[in-house]
């Protein structure tokens, strides 16, 4: 990676940063380490806000999936971006995100690769149509069928049974069908329900809420889902003809479906970059196009550390 002379004086707190941030990854430290890390915290406000920045920014690397971005020339990186220091950071990632996949794979019914999208009759004749990257868990009991939402986004065309209730569970919620088809899309560290057909019932948090056809609700893990608001059904499930429609969505959302259709590993250099708010339409299975897009339309850069590493940034 090239590197301009002037930025051979990188930014040692965030170097130590992350240091700080995968040892402690590895589990508690030992007392004299634990001291040790507490005081480089109280040394310098500066080492404070380096260790909130990349613990900020692994949360919401971790709630997104990768993406791929390959072939292209590796710019120059800027006086923050030490190309050690983000590597170091990047390869991380990329180890929690390789565990998540693998566990993903074992626990896995059904699921789809990469740009892959496939529609699959259940044993009771529903339907469960799979973005790319996504995968589901079949639990079906005498009195219930239920299906769990492992990773990505599916829609639910489902048979009538009222003594076998049809339900998906997805970030510890539960949404019941009540009548014939909805969308469920793991988002963050919560998920996003669209109702194509009739209605279903949202359970998260200790509280419920109906929502209707051509309407939308969403929860966090351990929340109560939000009121439901009205949505176009046909931007909502526009990936299933290979269209990203979004309207004021956080670009982590986006570069989490982005990442459903390449391999390898796209992210924010700081989190307040992927809070940034998108609108548009884009191609799902053109995701180089769409990054550049939204490079120009919010101000950013993307610096290419490998051509499956790539850091989002001012």
């Amino acid at each position: 990676m090239r590197q301009d002379p002037k930025d051979s004086d990188e930014d040692p707190a965030r170097e130590a940063a992350i240091a700080w941030w995968v040892a402690r990854r590895s589990g508690p430290l030992p007392p004299s380490e634990e001291v040790a890390f507490q005081a480089w915290l109280a040394r310098d406000p500066a080492h404070r806000a380096a260790f909130a920045d990349i613990s900020g920014m692994v949360r919401h690397v971790r709630s997104m999936e990768p993406a791929l971005y390959a072939h292209v020339r590796v710019p120059a990186v800027r006086r923050y971006e030490r190309p050690a220091a983000a590597l170091a950071a990047a390869a991380a990632f990329a180890l929690l995100l390789g565990f998540d996949d693998l566990s993903i794979a074992l626990r896995a019914d059904r699921s789809t690769g990469v740009g892959e999208i496939r529609s699959i009759v259940l044993d009771d004749g529903s339907k469960a149509h799979l973005d790319a990257r996504s995968a589901i868990t079949l639990r079906y009991a005498a009195g219930e069928r239920r299906v769990v939402l492992l990773r990505g986004e599916a829609l639910f065309e489902v048979a009538p049974n009222p003594a076998r209730p049809f339900v998906v569970e997805a970030a510890e919620g539960t949404v019941t069908a009540l009548g014939t088809a909805f969308d469920v899309a793991l988002i963050g560290d919560g998920a996003r329900v669209t109702v194509t057909e009739h209605r279903v019932e949202v359970r998260s948090g200790g509280g419920n809420v109906v929502v209707e056809e051509g309407r939308q609700s969403s929860y966090d893990r351990d929340r109560p889902a939000a009121a439901p608001v009205s949505q176009d059904v046909d931007a909502a499930t526009a990936w299933r003809r290979g269209k990203l429609i979004v309207e004021d969505q956080p670009l982590g959302e986006v570069l989490a479906v982005l990442g459903r259709h390449r391999h390898g590993y796209v992210f924010c250099l700081r989190a307040s970059d992927c809070a940034r708010r998108v609108t548009g339409v884009f191609g799902a299975d053109d995701p180089m196009r769409t990054l550049r897009e939204m490079e120009q339309a919010l101000g950013l850069r993307a610096t290419f550390l490998t051509d499956y590493v790539i850091v989002l940034h001012e």
